[in-house]
């Protein structure tokens, strides 16, 4: 028996279990693949960020699916008043089979069950999601509002088990407003649908991994007034080149044109503005706190480059700029966009957050 330092006996420790190579992990599961193994929570909580995504202006997007959700899974609110102004309801079916009328007819009741005891309006909308979709016979119907009407109504006549328990007068008055209600409100969603609007909201990659990344927004030049945010990482720069000049630098907007650092201090704004313009387009593209990972994978990467010692001021900033466009970032969601001028941008972030600095004569 070998004991290591730490006491423990390592012949007692279990054989290692050798992971297999990439290459024999199989291809990516798609998503539409994905989706069949969700739980219904799983499912719902997807329908809400697919929610996200739609073209409809909410102010709220909740999901009320569970026990006493009178109906609504997913609510999507045009208004403050909620469930008592404009609103959308999406409703999730997680099931083996493709959803038919002896589904929907329950579910279409629980709403007009619901407004006639005015614990809400009528939807707007009224949309069903499955991942195996409508069947037939129930796709036909929702394409033909009037005839699910009436086949609606037929399904709530008296003497039909749909209907056994409720009170006769509130089914009356189920009735009558179904009559007066415009069917077209009732609709499906398809899964693949569902899938193209899910990847407009910044939950895809995070959900199903980064192949659907949109192209990032071209760096645009940076402004000619000087922004709040700039303040710092300009103020280190403009130490940088104090150590080897005694011109008078205090004037911001002079330093473009200096006739020393004049280019360098340029391209250290445009770099700067380069990581803006992804910080921006991150914002929009994938869950927060992608890009402050982001920002954290580039500082372990060149922290150490940063911590050495160095000449000056402008050898370290130069050492450290250089580092970052070569550093790991391949499993990174954002790898694809962590282009270099955005890395060196990337830096100066870093360093108007007070985390690199590149003149102390002690790195923390």
């Amino acid at each position: 028996m070998t004991a290591s330092t730490s006491g423990v006996v390592l012949s007692d420790l279990p054989e290692p279990v050798a992971c297999p190579p990439l290459a024999l992990a199989g291809p990516p599961v798609p998503p539409a693949h994905r989706i069949f193994f969700y739980s219904s929570g799983e499912w719902e909580e997807f329908i809400k960020e697919w929610a996200l995504g739609l073209e409809e202006t909410y102010v709220q997007v909740k999901r009320l699916g569970g026990s006493g959700d009178e109906g609504i899974d997913v609510a999507g609110f045009k208004s403050e008043q909620q469930l008592e102004g404009p609103w959308d309801c999406f409703q999730g079916k997680h099931y083996a089979d493709p959803i038919g009328p002896s589904d929907a007819w329950p579910e279409i009741l629980k709403v007009f069950l619901h407004v006639v005891a005015s614990d809400y309006v009528m939807p707007d909308t009224y949309r069903f999601l499955a991942p195996k979709g409508c069947s037939t016979t129930l796709n036909r119907l929702l394409s033909k509002p009037s005839k699910l009407r009436t086949k609606f109504l037929e399904a709530v006549a008296d003497g039909h088990s749909l209907v056994k328990g409720i009170d006769a007068e509130i089914l009356g008055r189920v009735r009558g407003l179904a009559q007066e209600t415009d069917f077209s409100l009732f609709r499906s969603v398809e899964l693949h649908e569902a899938l193209d609007t899910h990847k407009k909201t910044p939950h895809h990659i995070a959900r199903f991994g980064g192949v659907h990344l949109p192209t990032p927004s071209a760096f645009s030049e940076p402004p000619d007034e000087f922004g709040e945010h700039e303040a710092t990482f300009i103020s280190e720069l403009r130490k940088v080149y104090a150590e080897s000049c005694t011109d008078d630098l205090s004037d911001a907007s002079a330093l473009g044109a200096h006739p020393t650092f004049g280019a360098h201090f340029k391209r250290q704004r445009y770099s700067f503005y380069a990581a803006e313009s992804v910080r921006m387009d991150a914002r929009d593209a994938v869950p927060d706190g992608t890009f402050e990972r982001l920002q954290n994978d580039v500082y372990d990467g060149v922290i150490e480059t940063a911590a050495a010692q160095h000449d000056s001021g402008m050898t370290r900033l130069t050492a450290v700029l250089e580092h970052s466009t070569v550093v790991d970032l391949s499993s990174h969601p954002l790898v694809s966009w962590a282009a270099p001028q955005a890395r060196r941008g990337i830096c100066h972030q870093l360093a108007n957050d007070e985390r690199l600095t590149w003149t102390p004569k002690e790195q923390s």
